[in-house]
């Protein structure tokens, strides 16, 4: 627990008594809270549109709207809703502490009462904030910090598309899907042509580079719906949902035109690739979406050995 200072915290005082105001913000002074005050409900309301106090000292019984009337109103706003507030009251009745809690109090204070017991109260319910807040972030750091894990152990670490692994799962569900309501869908296995070459001529580095370009290149040519990732080397696959192999051949064939007209800039270097593309679609008595996979793939070295920078379709 952090070391707890008075003077981090600001307490508005609501009541219509000026002698109790005055008395208790002596008080809470005293030890080094620092004060603001309200004689009566819709003055408090107001103040609260200027200052936001992290806890409230709220007289019960006021004229015109009384403490129940002005929690309830704090309590419905979301601005104000996480504010602890502790009711003062001269009265012992239960039916009125009931009504304080269910308002949404956290605590009341019976008048005349102790110096403290008032310092008390405050500070345990300060303590309880701090300690809610801090849970709170500390809650939406884990849920950031999962997020984040999920992302890496489904994302290729060098480029920032699908990994293997998790292409493979995203690809079998929306297999099934398609299967399930008799839609189209195309697969495209993509290669960088000659890929060895400029690892060897520029170094792995560059190399990365290029892989790095092409991916987000190619996911840019991409619609969100479809999926896309690297599964090996300089070896990429994309799943298109509902779309049949004319479609699947067009968008194949703007993807490997942009790369001809692409230049990367890898480390003051100029690198030019080509990109070798094999389609493949359902058929009927397809069971697995690795059938149509292996498909592409064959359509894919039909390409390389056309002599690369080519389109194949499996027909």
């Amino acid at each position: 627990m952090i070391l707890f200072k008075p003077e981090n915290y600001l307490i508005l005082v609501v009541d219509d008594m000026c002698d109790n105001l005055q008395i208790i913000a002596t008080l809470l002074e005293q030890v080094g809270y620092k004060v603001t005050h309200a004689s009566n409900g819709m003055e408090a309301l107001k103040l609260l549109q200027v200052v936001k106090p992290h806890l409230i000292l709220l007289d019960l019984m006021m004229p015109e709207m009384n403490g129940l009337e002005v929690c309830e109103k704090l309590k419905a706003d979301p601005e104000f809703a996480e504010i602890p507030i502790i009711f003062l009251t001269a009265s012992n009745q239960q039916e009125h502490l009931l009504q304080a809690f269910k308002k949404g109090a956290v605590d009341y204070i019976t008048k005349p009462f102790e110096a403290l017991e008032l310092f008390a109260r405050v500070r345990t319910h300060l303590e309880l904030k701090y300690a809610r807040e801090e849970l709170k972030k500390l809650l939406h750091q884990q849920k950031e910090l999962i997020q984040e894990l999920e992302r890496l152990a489904h994302t290729d670490s060098l480029t920032g598309v699908w990994n293997r692994r998790y292409l493979f799962t995203l690809v079998d569900q929306e297999f099934n899907r398609s299967l399930r309501y008799h839609r189209p869908f195309a697969v495209l296995m993509i290669d960088i042509d000659h890929f060895k070459k400029i690892n060897d001529t520029y170094g792995h580095t560059i190399g990365d580079e290029v892989l790095i370009v092409m991916a987000q290149t190619v996911l840019n040519c991409l619609r969100s719906v479809d999926f896309f990732g690297r599964i090996g080397g300089e070896e990429f696959m994309a799943f298109l949902p509902e779309t049949d192999i004319d479609a699947a051949v067009a968008t194949s064939e703007r993807i490997r035109k942009t790369f001809e007209k692409l230049v990367i800039s890898a480390q003051g270097q100029l690198v030019s690739i080509t990109l070798s593309i094999g389609v493949a679609t359902h058929k009927l008595g397809d069971e697995t979406v690795n059938v149509i996979i292996q498909r592409a793939d064959k359509a894919l070295y039909q390409a390389k050995n056309l002599g690369r920078n080519q389109v194949v379709a499996d027909t």
